[in-house]
């Protein structure tokens, strides 16, 4: 829930062997490697939705637990992106990589023998912090490796890894929590990650060409800190806040959040006038198209992170569907937004620009709104193949926004900022779906009375869910007229100068 520039800051330069030599098979089996690694911790995202229920049942995790064992991958990787693409310039992006992946399946073997969910949280940070060094390394490593004629061959391969994770991820969680292998449960999700990784480890450090950028920016720790705090200070209480009673400290450190954020403008000012490696690069909000962009992106990451989580916890609770039904309802979405992605980049945006962007967040509150009121017209009796509509339209809408929406936020940007400017991109919509996450307490948790009996848990949930999306709806509105801010057509980049940004997949959660 992963699209990145994976080398924020990055030249673009590289040492080590950057030829790609067309007899040199090695790359290919690197090319492999990474590519598994992107597919792992994208469907490690989608995966653990559909068994949250499972998950709160057999663990008796608290619903603002079930919060953070999502939003918490989230945060830790949104806060752990620019800075693990840096460490990858700095210290070599094989090297960085092998470190990610190794710790994310370590993580991975924690989450799944966790023994309460306070560990299982505690694991999940761990694992998103892991993801943010392993995942950023991915395209580097690509561009290192590969020359530009063959760049765009393998680009291709990319996006088709991330629409076979998009499909796959939600149907294998449901599979895996279904046969109940090895008396695992829910843990399978979690623990299937093991071989992988360690493969992935062994033949990485054989395979993978070690290359570093000369002119690697500087680390920024401390915006990374003051970026966390400020989101745990928003994070936290919102998250807690109805489980506590809404306390007056809550409200304190969700305003204090606000103080530590602009501390963190302050710093980033000093900083980039001190040595020109700030984590925000602040001159960016200066370019329109990039500010309103990237307010698209954090708004679009909140909406998602809404969607998501409580259309499994309504298909699951509230109509007492199967994990494997609920999976395999979700099939349709899927399958939509990879086709309308398709067809957005390569026929849409080169002839409408902006307004393909634009009708897609219509398109999508559309299918909201059907979903509202599909949910209220059939109630519980409500079926998979009723929700394929509803679910095919929000798909497409989806679809002509996610693909180019990076390419219009970029269109304006300067060169030189490529790099910086792709990997906030990918941190914002990062922290937008935590946010999203926390606010699921609020729209949707915030609309269920603390006592119900099991006859009123299904329309509870089910009326919770249609004011969730009513939210949702409201969101896509807002996202449409953000657009207007968007260049009418965005530029064409020429091939080589900078890399995709890499977190679009986790928009897929």
């Amino acid at each position: 829930m992963t699209s990145t520039d994976t080398t924020p800051g990055a030249t673009g330069d590289t040492t080590g062997d950057t030829t790609g030599g067309g007899n040199d098979r090695r790359r290919w089996f690197a090319l492999a490697i990474v590519m598994t690694a992107a597919f792992m911790d994208l469907v490690d995202v989608t995966i653990v939705n559909i068994a949250i229920p499972s998950i709160q049942r057999e663990s008796g995790a608290s619903f603002s637990e079930i919060q953070w064992i999502t939003a918490g991958y989230a945060l830790a990787f949104a806060a752990g992106l620019i800075t693990g693409g840096r460490l990858g310039d700095i210290h070599g992006r094989k090297r960085i990589f092998l470190v990610g992946i190794g710790g994310f399946t370590v993580a991975s073997a924690l989450c799944g023998l966790a023994v309460n969910p306070e560990m299982l949280v505690a694991s999940r940070f761990l694992q998103g912090g892991m993801a943010a060094l392993m995942v950023p390394q991915v395209l580097s490593i690509v561009h290192a490796t590969f020359p530009a004629h063959e760049r765009g061959k393998v680009f291709g391969l990319f996006g088709a890894v991330v629409g076979l994770g998009a499909v796959s991820g939600p149907l294998l969680g449901a599979l895996l929590t279904e046969w109940n292998l090895f008396g695992w449960e829910w843990r399978s999700i979690f623990l299937i990650n093991l071989p992988v990784g360690v493969a992935g480890l062994i033949l990485g450090s054989r395979f993978i060409t070690e290359s570093k950028a000369p002119k690697a920016l500087k680390l920024d720790l401390v915006g990374v800190a003051l970026v966390t705090l400020g989101l745990l200070m928003l994070l936290y209480p919102l998250i807690r806040g109805r489980e506590l009673g809404w306390p007056v400290w809550g409200y304190v450190s969700m305003a204090g959040s606000l103080v530590v954020l602009a501390v963190l403008v302050l710093f980033e000012r000093r900083k980039s006038a001190r040595d020109g490696s700030p984590l925000v690069e602040l001159s960016l909000f200066r370019v329109k198209s990039f500010a309103a962009g990237i307010a698209v992106q954090t708004v679009f990451g909140v909406a998602l992170g809404v969607f998501f989580l409580v259309w499994t916890l309504y298909m699951q609770f509230g109509l007492g569907w199967s994990p494997l039904k609920a999976g395999l309802t979700g099939v349709p979405f899927s399958i939509a937004v990879s086709v309308a992605a398709g067809m957005s980049v390569q026929k849409l945006v080169p002839r409408f620009g902006r307004k393909v962007l634009q009708a897609g967040a219509l398109v999508m509150g559309a299918g909201v709104l059907l979903y509202i009121w599909e949910s209220g017209h059939y109630g519980l009796a409500i079926t998979s193949w009723q929700m394929a509509l509803p679910l095919v339209v929000m798909g497409v809408g989806m679809g002509l926004i996610v693909a180019p929406l990076t390419d219009a936020i970029l269109s304006e940007v300067p060169r030189e900022h490529s790099g910086s400017a792709s990997g906030l991109i990918n941190t914002v919509q990062q922290m937008g779906n935590a946010l999203g996450l926390g606010l699921v307490s609020v729209v949707f948790f915030g609309s269920i009375s603390d006592h119900l009996s099991r006859e009123q848990v299904g329309p509870a949930f089910a009326d919770a869910f249609e004011n969730a999306l009513g939210w949702v709806a409201a969101v896509m509105g807002v996202i449409f007229l953000l657009m207007f801010a968007l260049p009418k057509r965005p530029a064409q980049h020429v091939e080589g100068e900078s890399l995709p940004a890499e977190g679009k997949e986790p928009a897929l959660v």
